[in-house]
């Protein structure tokens, strides 16, 4: 394959004697990977459930290598949100992180998910998932994935960092960054990225992290710990930038990661020779299965500056927002309308953020509900009912695209549940469900968003909402009407007919 000309020149310098095999590893095949979504099932159910040909990833616990035969992303078990496609490598990082439930965890640069994702997974829905992401188009996918996945307790962000930052002052237990790069680790993964390619291009990302990471430094808490990630060869991107990390925040240190035995220790002698770099870890494509990345966990120590930030201090970037910026809510009210959401605001239950109309519409719906509920956390705007995440009240001047998680419309006298709604649930805690056996052509086809006749499968109501699964495991709505399951399959989503 093609590799500019300056690249092999560098990679040559860095690699010396293992440069040929280096360069062999490009005309070797590539490597598939799937990460189990073990908030929904354990790793050996997995393995007992699925029909693809698996090959544990030895150094991640729940990642997979699968046979490109296997088309896992055209099976029922996906649309399930049973596992996430990605690549082994990347696997890494999310997995290097400590992350347990109740935490208050950032991804900063998160879009489409996979390590967000896994982050989410781990907290079990305890605690606050920040995912964020500069670009107004990736973040749709990330949005799309944090759903499908079941993660309630996020908030999803469409921001600069440093805006990010003045509201979060030393907040987070936990950060991951997987910074923007020069991608060189992914050129047989995406050989256009190596056409794409420039000597000004690791330099000119080298900038830009050294700006996130600042910004992700100032937002971790005193003993919290950030982990950085590349996708790269380059050291001005790596270990320059660890190296940077040093000598300009004293506060943070490198510290180990669980070890596997392909995996390289970073480079001292790419950066300014400090042997504390030797804690970072380089994947090479040559040692292992998978494409080229770079991973450094570190963890901020507390100093007596630090001691100084209180919680009243924190507190003081907590306010009421008058008005909040989302998908379903971008639009400032007008003045003709000003009274009446005065009038309104009055009526609002004080605990449930909605009119008492609203509360019983919901509650109506909700008593086929058998998950636990908070309806101090249930918030109605403009007919759109959220269950709001802890811990982001009152966060004001965020672009955001979901705050927490979405449960679907209120029209008039009724409640239309969401897909995300359905993503987050278990098939025991809804009243009545329709369950398919993967093996079942009518789960392809609901998939697909057609109606089905379901009236040689039991169910717990004769009509009405269903939620409907596959050996389990929740897909989506449907509504029953003597015996036929009217369609209610999100249609972004549907199975496309052809492919």
């Amino acid at each position: 394959m093609y590799l500019p000309e300056a690249f092999q020149k560098k990679m040559k310098a860095i690699l010396g004697e293992e440069y040929d095999d280096f360069l062999a590893g490009f005309e070797k095949p590539r490597h598939y990977g799937l990460r189990v979504n073990t908030a929904k099932i354990t790793v050996e159910e997995f393995k007992e459930l699925v029909p693809f040909h698996l090959t544990q990833i030895p150094w991640v616990e729940n990642g997979f290598y699968y046979e490109e035969e296997d088309a896992p992303t055209r099976h029922p078990y996906y649309y399930a949100g049973l596992y996430y496609i990605q690549e082994p490598s990347a696997m890494t990082t999310a997995s290097r992180l400590p992350v347990g439930p109740g935490e208050r965890v950032l991804d900063l640069c998160a879009a489409p998910g996979g390590k967000a994702t896994e982050l989410g997974a781990k907290l079990f829905g305890e605690g606050l998932l920040v995912a964020n992401d500069i670009s107004a188009s990736r973040v749709k996918a990330l949005l799309k994935n944090i759903e499908v996945m079941g993660i309630p307790n996020s908030f999803l962000l469409n921001e600069v960092p440093a805006k990010i930052a003045e509201q979060f002052p030393a907040y987070f237990d936990k950060i991951l960054v997987d910074a923007p790069c020069s991608g060189e680790g992914m050129f047989r993964k995406n050989p256009e990225a190596a056409r794409v390619w420039s000597e000004e291009k690791p330099p000119e990302c080298a900038k830009m992290q050294r700006e996130i990471v600042k910004q992700a430094i100032s937002m971790l808490k005193p003993g919290g710990m950030m982990i950085y990630s590349t996708c790269t060869f380059s050291p001005e991107e790596n270990e320059q930038i660890i190296a940077w990390v040093l000598r300009e925040f004293p506060e943070m240190q490198l510290i180990p990661m669980k070890g596997y035995e392909g995996f390289s220790e970073g480079r001292p002698d790419l950066a300014d020779g400090n042997p504390e770099l030797k804690k970072c870890v380089r994947i090479w494509p040559h040692h292992m299965d998978g494409e080229g990345h770079f991973v450094a966990l570190m963890q901020k120590s507390r100093t007596p500056e630090m001691d100084d930030v209180s919680p009243e201090k924190l507190s003081a970037y907590i306010s009421e927002a008058d008005e909040e910026p989302s998908d379903h809510d971008d639009v400032k009210k007008k003045k003709k309308k000003a009274k009446k959401g005065r009038k309104d605001q009055k009526e609002r239950n004080e605990a449930a953020g909605c009119t008492r109309q609203e509360r019983a519409v919901l509650e109506s719906f909700f008593a086929d509900v058998k998950a636990e509920v908070d309806w101090k956390r249930i918030e109605v705007r403009k007919g759109f009912a959220y269950y709001l995440p802890e811990g982001v009240e009152g966060k004001k001047n965020l672009v955001f695209v979901r705050n927490g998680l979405y449960l679907g419309e209120i029209r008039k006298d009724r409640f239309e549940p969401s897909q995300a709604f359905a993503m987050v649930l278990q098939k025991k805690e809804f009243a009545s469900s329709i369950d398919f056996p993967a093996k079942d052509e009518r789960v392809i086809r609901y998939l697909k968003g057609e109606t089905v006749d379901v009236s040689d499968l039991e169910c717990g109501k004769e009509k009405g909402w269903q939620l409907v699964c596959v050996d389990g495991y929740p897909l989506g709505w449907g509504k029953l009407v003597n015996g036929t399951l009217k369609n209610k399959y999100l249609s972004g989503w549907r199975m496309k007919v052809n492919g």
